[in-house]
């Protein structure tokens, strides 16, 4: 047998474990721990159960079997198994088996005890799956209750040993050095430009690798659909004897294993999502290529929606990449960031619990009896209104009570390995669901080919294509163990699963909805399903504040008020529309937050509709015209001067407004009718006698000019001002305030038009007065220019004859 690297900690390891009956293993990515720390356990004689190993994905849980069968010189299935989702291959002389990590779950909560299990390994724990965590969670919980000989061991290459340790009381930290191949790290000279496509920087790394070394090469890259443009981009030109391998979750099996087997010949371009980071050992890889970009799946507990966001990876996950490029031979990694961008890295990636969908998580814990995160051992907990979120969807699909304990249903929609709406949807509709449930539960097979289901289930049918045989082959899996159940259509099997995503059609050209949990979401244009009155949303891209919709599927009223009957509720409603423009009275049977069918309420109460007209008022912006804003500007007036009543500022009047706008607002119901309504007696009841009385001294209504005559003072403008004859001033020094502000004078003419602006009399007199007395004496003759007006009489008439 080769020697590992972690052979020579083995001993330490087993020691720990006899001892505490916990430990924690670190381990470097290539130092031999998936394959040899379950044989040595079983060497070791140190239980006489199974031992578990959890892995985080399938194709590592089947290749690492397969390896530690062949150490052994036997067959899976042998003393190794495997077990994954929708596969097992183990037999009664079975001691170690692999598991993916959700299965653990479903062992613990059928058998509190594990019994007949005597060690549970967690291989590459650093990842924090949201199985993971509530796996070792749950194992540390049961050891602690009812079997404390259960043996629990953490490992991974870059984990957080401060916080397992603190987590799994203190248990011992084994540290294996692993194999010391020298990784050269060469990083971009520049940063690439904003706005550059990854796959181009890859590209042209990809080939410069291929040029100066020597190996294979891996290259880590976000999602499959960056993996199919890079080689695409590469098709044509690669250098002969190089042959590209894809790697990602959705792949065939055979596929997947033609990428981690050697090449006969030639030299091998593995182009992988983050699926190579850790478990697998993807023989004769020289140097990697780091894209260093990540997917990560990022729930939204506003929208209940989840979407797919590109971020940065982490340290740990760089180094982990890099790794992969010593495990055999001294390496090269190639980092498409430069130096001194990895110092803003994240030490580590957020771990799924702070990121996901929570439903079968909080589902999990209920069957457990917890009903707080904090009744279970966590390494890190949940968001609370995530986890409360999923408490919510929990209850409307019948799997919690009002007291929120788990319902029976709830204990067999956990029962199921599927999310617990599509367990929901089987549970209550049966074997007729499976396909859609499969559908579902993969990738979409025909992402470029609208959005409806029902096209998706009819191709399945046919199964000509890898995704859509794979698929096929679930549904027939989970239809094995559903009874006949119901026919129902695909939107109505659809909205069992979905229930807050039912999403009724807005008014408008453009396909916009409205979705019973209040959410938005749209269609493309010219989507078959664009003139749908009522559909269920199965998938969107999670953006905010209208979701695209990915996949969705048609359905009728009546389909929803038979499904629905007990959630149906009848409301009247008088309420401001802005399409109309006006305050809309309706009766409405409303299922969430959508409409199924309205009609008008033709006499709401009139307090009401003053409620929604001031709605409407306040949304479109509180605005003054006329007679009320002059009274506001003289209010203002008097406030600066002290004038003492309540305040008529507009952040108070606008904060106020049910107090004293809306008792007068009654028979009014349109922006036209108020565009036409005055608010100045409002106004005034507010400010009260006393105020105006104050108001009216300050800043008065009209001004007395030097014959008498009352001039109306325009206060709408930004000063107070008056429009009067010129003459009328004569004998007038001081410039005329109010409030203690000068007004805005607009002189006139005999004929009543503009002359001068002033809010300077003194000055006009002074300055200005003579070039218009020039001016005017020969328009006007008749009319008197003395020559010093501010010793003249005021007047309106003209010169007598003679004069």
């Amino acid at each position: 047998m080769e020697a590992l690297p972690i052979d020579e900690v083995l001993g330490d390891l087993t020691r720990a474990l006899a001892e505490a009956g916990m430990a924690i293993l670190a381990a470097p990515p290539g130092a031999g721990k998936s394959t040899r720390v379950p044989l040595a356990l079983l060497e070791a004689g140190l239980t006489d159960g199974k031992i578990f190993m959890l892995e985080p994905r399938r194709l590592a849980a089947r290749a690492t079997a397969e390896r530690m069968a062949a150490t052994l010189g036997e067959k899976v299935g042998q003393q190794v198994g495997y077990r994954i989702r929708g596969e097992a291959k183990v037999g009664r002389e079975t001691r170690i088996e692999v598991l993916t990590e959700g299965i653990l779950t479903r062992m613990i909560q059928s058998d509190p005890e594990l019994a007949g299990i005597g060690a549970v390994i967690f291989d590459e724990i650093h990842e924090r799956s949201l199985n993971a965590d509530l796996g070792l969670a749950l194992t540390l919980d049961l050891r602690a209750a009812l079997r404390p000989d259960l043996l629990v061991l953490a490992m991974s290459a870059t984990l957080d040993t401060a916080l397992f340790s603190k987590a799994m009381d203190g248990a011992a930290v084994v540290v294996s050095e692993g194999r010391s191949f020298r990784v050269e790290t060469r990083w971009r000279q520049r940063p690439l430009p904003r706005g550059a496509r990854l796959e181009g920087a890859v590209v042209d790394t990809l080939r410069a690798a291929l040029r100066d070394t020597e190996g294979g090469v891996l290259v880590f890259l976000p999602g499959e659909g960056e993996i199919r443009r890079v080689a695409a981009a590469l098709a044509s030109d690669l250098p002969d004897g190089v042959r590209l391998r894809p790697l990602y979750g959705a792949m065939p099996f055979a596929e997947q294993r033609a990428a981690i087997r050697p090449e006969i010949e030639g030299r091998k371009v593995v182009l992988a999502t983050a699926i190579a980071e850790t478990s697998l050992t993807i023989e004769d890889i020289r140097v990697v290529i780091d894209g260093g970009r990540a997917r990560r799946a990022r729930f939204d507990p506003g929208s209940g929606m989840t979407r797919l966001v590109t971020e940065k990876v982490s340290r740990a996950e760089a180094d982990q990449r890099a790794g992969r490029a010593g495990r055999v031979a001294p390496g090269i990694a190639y980092r498409l960031w430069t130096k001194g961008e990895e110092g803003a890295l994240a030490p580590y990636p957020p771990a799924d619990i702070e990121t996901a969908d929570l439903a079968g998580f909080a589902l999990d814990l209920a069957v457990w009896g917890a009903r707080s995160p904090e009744d279970v051992t966590l390494l890190t907990p949940p968001p609370r209104r995530a986890f409360d979120e999923a408490r919510a969807l929990l209850a409307d699909l019948g799997a919690l009570d009002a007291k929120g304990a788990v319902t029976d249903h709830g204990k067999r929609i956990a029962g199921r390995p599927t999310h617990p709406r599509l367990a929901h949807m089987l549970e209550v509709t049966g074997r007729a669901a499976a396909p859609l449930a499969a559908l579902l539960g993969d990738r979409d097979p025909l992402r470029d080919r609208g959005v409806d289901l029902t096209l998706r289930l009819r191709a399945l049918d046919a199964a000509n294509e890898p995704g859509l045989k794979r698929i096929s082959a679930e549904a027939k899996r989970l239809s094995r163990r559903l009874d006949a159940g119901a026919e129902l259509s695909t939107g109505a099997m659809l909205a069992l699963a979905y229930p807050d995503r039912i999403g009724r059609r807005r008014p408008g050209d453009v396909p916009r909805y409205l979705l019973s949990s209040g959410s938005g979401a749209m269609l493309d244009p010219g989507d078959d399903l664009a003139n749908a009155k009522f559909l269920v949303v199965a998938d969107t891209d999670g953006a905010r504040p209208e979701a695209r919709i990915r996949l969705a599927a048609e359905i009728g009223e009546a389909e929803l008020r038979a499904l629905f009957a007990d959630r149906i509720r009848e409301e009247t409603i008088c309420a401001w529309s802005d399409r109309q423009g006006k305050v809309v009275a309706q009766r409405r049977a409303m299922l969430g937050e959508i409409a199924l069918a309205e009609a008008p309420w033709p006499d709401p109460p009139e307090e009401e509709v003053s409620r929604a007209m001031l709605d409407g008022i306040l949304g479109r912006g509180l605005a003054f015209r006329g007679r009320a804003a002059a009274l506001l500007t003289r209010a203002q007036i008097a406030k600066e001067a002290g004038a003492e009543f309540p305040a008529v500022d507009h952040e108070t009047l606008v904060a106020e407004a049910k107090t004293w706008l809306l008792p007068h607002l009654v028979g009014i119901r349109s922006l036209a009718q108020w565009d036409q309504f005055d608010p100045s007696e409002a106004l005034k009841l507010r400010i009260g006698w006393a105020g105006l009385q104050e108001i009216d001294r300050i800043a008065p209504p009209r001004w007395t000019t030097p014959l008498g005559r009352q001039v109306e003072v325009d206060y709408t403008g930004d000063v107070p001002g008056i429009a009067v004859r010129l003459q009328e001033l004569f004998g007038l020094a001081k410039h005329p305030v109010v409030g203690g502000r000068p007004l805005r004078l607009t002189l006139l003419s005999p004929a009543g038009r503009p002359v001068q602006v002033t809010q300077d009399l003194e000055g006009f007199w002074a300055n200005s007065y003579g070039d218009v007395r020039k001016d005017m004496r020969g328009r006007y003759p008749k009319h008197p220019w003395p020559e010093d007006p501010r010793a003249a009489q005021p007047t309106l008439r003209t010169k007598a004859k003679g004069g």
